[in-house]
């Protein structure tokens, strides 16, 4: 039975502070689908993925009104479509396998369309160790197919703890990242806002553009990110009194609350549609909405501005307070499970920007203490491709080494410099383009090859 004060906390969770289910996410197999014939292999994706996800949005949102608790997003992820393209361009000129690949993802659109979700993730490729054909095919198409298709999502991982730090995919990825850019400048390159590079992705996430459905896991899963910014902030605010670690406390045991709303609805979802429940995901995730800001936590704490000094040190505690607790409350965690640090999906990173006290060499810092990386970070349009390359590489090493889950979602924001303010919409938010060091690093990365792991790996 459940006490009248907890029965409060939980209204007052939902309809004070704001509590969410950031997104309920359906991870798809389609490897099943492979056909050498390309248009049965499309005609395969698409039949798959509209006969699986058919009741996705009908049963989200009826669970969503039972237990009137909101869910942000519904969304679907993938297996990396990279897989997919090998036994279809076998011969094939580079240009036509692009096209081909360019194919898929509007194919996966059109599905998406179809079953009415927000996004589908997993246009995406495994490179850490190097790459196939159909990898480089699906990376040079990255730009045309974010730029023709509003859901398709796509995340390349060029970096493991075990297998070192590809760096001739994080060059291309800087070259690829410029290009999409470029293409969807009249909406400030609002492509690369569905594009990340990650080190350690792992195959459960729920959240994009990281979503992938990783070879080992089932057939369908249900997969759930939480939220909670809000709820968090309003106990961080009502507890000045506190000293850090009965301050960690009282975080631990509301994330532990948040974290049993997620898999209640994760399972109910998972049940209607007859697949199995994944993932809880414990991150925490800020929207542009007001109180919704893991900026405006880590300032509840006591910080002028976040990326004052102690930003660090106040994130740590958030992110593993948050991790304690959410893990008590379910044995199925897995995806980011951090504090994500998305500048522009977050008013108090953008206020903290705009007054100078964030850095991109800050946000850097903070990120070994958290899970998501630099994310949705607007740079000026005219940084070198070598630039972006060089900040990919510094994220890929701090996760590398760490063993953890990090990316980079950076936006060289075309016609813009620094101090610039710039509209995204929507989840994405705005924000104010951020100065990036103006020494360059071309000569390094152009060395290429892989960094070699990380002693650290060597266990077992």
């Amino acid at each position: 039975m459940f006490s009248k004060e907890e029965v409060v906390e939980t209204f007052e969770m939902i309809h004070l502070s704001g509590l969410n289910i950031r997104t309920v996410t359906l991870g798809i197999n389609l490897l099943d689908c492979i056909d050498k014939d390309f248009d049965n292999l499309k005609t395969n994706i698409y039949s798959k993925i509209t006969t699986v996800a058919e009741k996705l949005l009908e049963e989200a949102e009826s669970v969503e009104h039972k237990y009137g608790i909101p869910i942000v997003t519904k969304r679907i992820s993938v297996t990396p479509i990279a897989l997919l393209l090998e036994s279809t361009i076998v011969d094939l000129p580079q240009e036509e396998a692009e096209t081909r690949a360019i194919g898929l993802a509007q194919t996966l659109s059109k599905a998406t369309e179809k079953i009415g979700v927000d996004y589908a993730g997993g246009y995406s490729a495994i490179v850490q160790k190097g790459w196939t054909s159909g990898d480089i095919a699906l990376i040079n198409s990255i730009p045309k197919a974010l730029s023709s298709t509003e859901s398709v999502c796509s995340c390349v991982n060029i970096a493991e703890t075990r297998s070192g730090i590809n760096v001739d995919a994080a060059l291309k990825m800087g070259e690829i990242i410029k290009k999409t850019a470029e293409l969807t400048s009249d909406r400030n390159g609002i492509g690369c806002g569905k594009l990340g590079v990650y080190a350690n992705a792992p195959p459960d996430t729920p959240f994009m553009p990281g979503a992938y459905h990783g070879v080992g896991e089932a057939e369908a899963t249900v997969n759930v990110g939480i939220s909670g910014p809000g709820v968090i902030r309003v106990i961080v605010e009502q507890s000045e009194d506190l000293d850090f670690r009965a301050l960690a406390e009282k975080i631990k045991r509301a994330s532990f609350k948040i974290t049993r709303v997620g898999e209640l609805i994760g399972r109910e979802v998972a049940k209607r549609l007859k697949v199995k429940f994944g993932i809880v995901d414990l991150s925490v995730a800020p929207t542009p909405a007001k109180g919704e800001s893991i900026a405006g936590i880590i300032e509840a704490m006591g910080i002028d501005y976040c990326g004052a000094p102690g930003s660090t040190a106040a994130l740590a505690l958030l992110t593993d307070a948050v991790k304690k607790g959410g893990s008590m409350a379910t044995s199925s965690v897995g995806g980011m499970s951090g504090a994500f640090i998305p500048v522009s999906e977050d008013s108090g990173m953008v206020k903290a920007a705009q007054v100078g006290a964030l850095s991109i060499e800050k946000l850097e810092a903070m990120t070994s203490v958290c899970s998501v990386g630099l994310d949705m970070v607007a740079i000026p349009g005219d940084t070198s491709a070598e630039t972006i390359a060089a900040i990919i590489l510094d994220e890929m090493a701090i996760g590398v080494v760490n063993n953890k889950p990090l990316g980079v979602r950076i936006i060289p924001v075309p016609g813009k410099k620094a101090g610039d303010k710039v509209e995204f919409g929507g989840l994405l938010g705005s924000s104010v383009v951020m100065p990036v060091s103006p020494y360059g690093s071309s000569r390094f990365v152009k060395r290429g090859g892989q960094f070699p792991s990380p002693i650290n790996s060597l266990t077992g």
